[in-house]
């Protein structure tokens, strides 16, 4: 297969959703139908004391949810598929956000129940900034809901989407029956039995067949006629120009837990989806089909292996080839590297892979060389745009609580920081290190990790900051920036990056500042140009 064809064949995508909306359980269906996994484990349920297989971390088993994002490949129908798994808990949505300059397409996951959630909410609007392609799966359809209808307008108004539904549910909670497969024109009928794997399908190329009658019954088929043209005058055709374009959205209905709809999605999703698409860098736009090779970081992860003290740092491959054991530019140190055992991620599985191409997610072995955001090329100096840190909402102190242990409770930090699980920044003043994240759960994990990753203790106290503001004086040698450094010193910490960051402890504060010191500018991300 020519270097082309593997490029068409990929599809990178990210699941994205509220927490418990179903995502990992859709991420395991995904990987079921694949042959990727032979039995899925409901993430929630005592019962399968096997865990889901996208949740690795402990912490992640003890509670339930996923606190980092995965990877995961597998094949289906000659496509490869590789999906990042995101954590949908608000507390790691930097995560998230980072994860989502990986992608080429997304699925948002939304519950029947509960419609439109805070976190969906956020995390689609990133997506429309960057114009990535949505697709739409109401999930939990076997239980009691809220009308088809009245969620596709949910979505429309709380997400600002323009929706269209290629499958339509047959009745829904005690009476949902099945799903009209619009894209297909055939018709899944739910048996309700999750230990069938896969439901059986019936073709339907008229729905006036008064077969469908028998099937369903004659009321609940009236229903479906009514509600089939009913979508045909108020919802627009579906087109793919425009889905690519992030212009319009597809929706489907189904219940990942039961099995149900999934294999709609799938099929319909490897047919429209894009393949990976190009990317902006500092200097020019990358194609994926270009010959040399280019890559960024999205993500580090230290300790994969808590017995052997390893970071992986997780490439997206932008264009050409990766090939293994040979040299590549750290454009940001400026020195070739070469790796002689990059990783594929199956789960919980590690493969050594010699060749990947564009769309695929390297695992790299990382002794440090590494920060979020670098950008790997065969030579050209560049670096791809669009991997910010976002500001912090909480702040802590960190104290070292085992005075033996000061050297391993710095690596530990300076590691996690590395990876992105929380910003340090360190205070001018004295030099006390404060942590900040944006969500408080963070701080467990840190603790948690350092203690059981590195051997070290930690203790933290609060520290009165309402946000961090990354300081872009227009003049450093004037007279104001010298009177804002005096006056704000109390306030004033650097970021590992070495760039002045001013803790603000109030809106207030900011405005104050903005306006007594105007030729001092101030950001809430650290990318600004």
């Amino acid at each position: 297969m020519g270097f082309t064809d593997e490029i068409k064949r990929r599809r990178t995508f990210g699941i994205i959703s509220h927490p418990d909306a179903g995502k990992t359980t859709l991420t395991e269906k995904l990987l079921l139908f694949g042959g990727a996994i032979q039995e899925a484990g409901a993430v929630k349920s005592n019962k399968i004391k096997k865990g889901a297989t996208s949740d690795f971390m402990e912490i992640e088993r003890q509670r339930g949810i996923s606190v980092a994002t995965s990877v995961l490949a597998f094949n289906y129908k000659d496509k490869k598929i590789n999906i990042l798994d995101t954590p949908g808990h608000k507390d790691f949505a930097e995560d998230t956000f980072r994860t989502l300059t990986a992608v080429d397409s997304v699925i948002v996951v939304i519950d029947v129940a509960k419609g439109v959630e805070e976190q969906t909410e956020k995390l689609v609007e990133v997506c429309r900034m960057r114009n990535i392609p949505m697709l739409v799966f109401i999930n939990k359809l076997d239980r009691e809901g809220k009308d088809a209808f009245d969620l596709m307008d949910e979505v429309e108004q709380k997400l600002g989407l323009t929706v269209t539904p290629l499958s339509f549910p047959i009745g829904m909670g005690y009476d949902f029956q099945g799903i009209y497969n619009i894209w297909e024109k055939n018709i899944n009928l739910f048996s309700g039995d999750s230990r069938k794997n896969i439901e059986e399908t019936i073709a339907f190329d008229d729905i006036n067949n008064p077969e469908l009658d028998k099937l369903i019954g004659a009321k609940p088929a009236d229903k479906l006629r009514e509600e089939l043209e009913l979508i045909s005058e108020v919802y627009p055709t579906f087109d793919r120009q425009q889905y690519l374009d992030g212009k319009l959205q597809p929706v489907f209905f189904g219940s990942a837990l039961n099995n149900f709809g999934v294999r709609e999605l799938l099929d319909c999703f490897i047919e429209i989806a894009p393949s990976p698409r190009p990317k902006d860098s500092d200097t020019r736009t990358v194609q994926p089909d270009e010959n040399k090779f280019s890559g960024f970081v999205f993500k580090i992860h230290a300790n994969m292996d808590p017995k052997h003290r390893d970071r992986l740092a997780f490439i997206k491959i932008v264009s050409g080839q990766f090939e293994r054991n040979k040299p590549y530019l750290h454009v940001r140190h400026n020195k070739n590297l070469k790796f002689s055992s990059p990783n594929a991620f199956f789960a919980e599985k590690k493969e050594i892979v010699d060749i990947s191409y564009p769309g695929d997610i390297v695992g790299l072995h990382d002794t440090g060389n590494f920060k979020i955001g670098d950008t790997l090329t065969e030579g050209e100096q560049m670096a791809f745009k669009g991997i910010p840190s976002f500001s912090p909402e909480h702040f802590r102190y960190i104290n070292n609580a085992d005075p033996m242990k000061a050297k391993q409770l710095e690596k530990g930090i300076d590691q996690l920081m590395d990876e992105g699980v929380a910003q340090l920044f360190t205070l001018e003043l004295n030099n006390r290190k404060v942590i900040g994240t944006v969500g408080a759960l963070q701080y467990e994990v840190i603790q948690y990790r350092l203690e059981h990753e590195y051997g070290a203790k930690c203790s933290y106290e609060n520290f009165p900051a309402y946000k961090a503001c990354w300081v872009k004086p227009e003049d450093p040698k004037n007279e104001e920036f010298a009177e804002f450094k005096r006056i704000k010193q109390k306030f004033l910490a650097k970021d590992k990056y070495d760039q002045l960051v001013f803790l603000a402890d109030s809106e207030f504060s900011i405005q104050m500042t903005q306006q007594k010191y105007p030729s001092v500018k101030l950001f809430f991300t650290s990318e600004f140009d």
